[in-house]
């Protein structure tokens, strides 16, 4: 029998899981620069360890030398969503990506049809090509996306089949169902309200864009040489601590005028009358 060297086994797989997380946080970023509802909340990522490996393929009877064949979950990747309706949407960004930089092996739908233990969440089975010093290696990977709350379920059963051995005790395996069950109508309710809090989300992104374009323009109004720039920005915490959405656009206005009169005539410190922000 071959021993497998595992340090140099796992590299590939781990390889895969930076550049699957990475791509997925860059989609993120992205969408959420354009303004745009992003329906990944975050992203994780892990690569089992060699002991786990072992453990799961003695319950599950693969023979040592088959694990890279048979074991689809040596590399994982978990997107957290904010709504249930989002993990449609993060499962059809990832078809859309099938056969350009990833296959789509197989797809399962624990969500609409809940495990008996009361596990909720959606599997995509990937093959992710890695480039390798011995050339292009084909990665298994398992890509799992849930809501927070059903996240937050299946960590704690996790543990708890990690501390039993996979042998939960029957009293508290139905405390666990009634838990997941209270956690699937917590997120049947989330949805119910998902556009109110969806507005609030996007007030809180615009004013935290506004403060950041602000930030901004005082900062190239100081490295320009305006005297008198600690005012401005003493006027701006004033107008912030109102937190007015309205006040702060205004202001943002009045900083824009005022920098376009500064370019016009540099290095002179303007008093309340010769420029807008008040």
């Amino acid at each position: 029998m071959n021993i497998i060297k595992w340090e140099e086994f796992l590299i590939p797989y781990e390889q895969a899981v930076d550049e699957l997380t990475g791509k997925f946080r860059a989609y993120s970023r992205e969408m959420r620069k354009k303004g745009l509802h992003c329906p990944i909340e975050y992203v994780e990522g892990r690569v089992k360890k060699v002991s786990s490996i072992l453990e799961k393929a003695h319950r599950k009877g693969i023979h040592y030398g088959q694990v890279e064949e048979r074991m689809e979950d040596i590399a994982g990747v978990r997107i957290i969503c904010r709504f249930v309706e989002d993990i449609q949407r993060v499962a059809a960004v990832i078809r859309e990506r099938n056969g350009v930089d990833m296959e789509i092996i197989e797809e399962k739908d624990y969500i609409s049809d809940g495990k008996s233990s009361g596990y909720r969440s959606y599997h995509i089975n990937i093959r992710y090509p890695m480039w390798t010093v011995n050339g292009v290696k084909s990665v298994a990977a398992e890509i799992q996306i849930r809501t927070m709350a059903m996240n937050f379920w299946a960590t704690i059963e996790h543990s708890l089949k990690y501390k039993y051995n996979h042998n939960i005790p029957r009293e508290l395996q139905k405390r666990l169902i009634s838990a997941a069950e209270a956690s699937y109508s917590l997120d049947v309710e989330m949805s119910a309200i998902r556009e109110e809090i969806m507005e609030v989300q996007r007030v809180l992104n615009r004013k935290n864009d506004l403060v950041d374009e602000i930030i901004g323009g005082i900062g190239v109004l100081y490295t320009s040489g305006l005297n008198n720039i600690e005012e401005i920005h003493a006027r701006f915490l004033m107008v912030y601590e109102q937190d007015d959405l309205e006040k702060l656009l205004e202001f943002k206005r009045q900083l824009e005028v005022l920098s376009d009169l500064y370019k016009a005539t540099p290095y002179k410190s303007f008093s309340p009358a010769d420029r807008s922000v008040r």
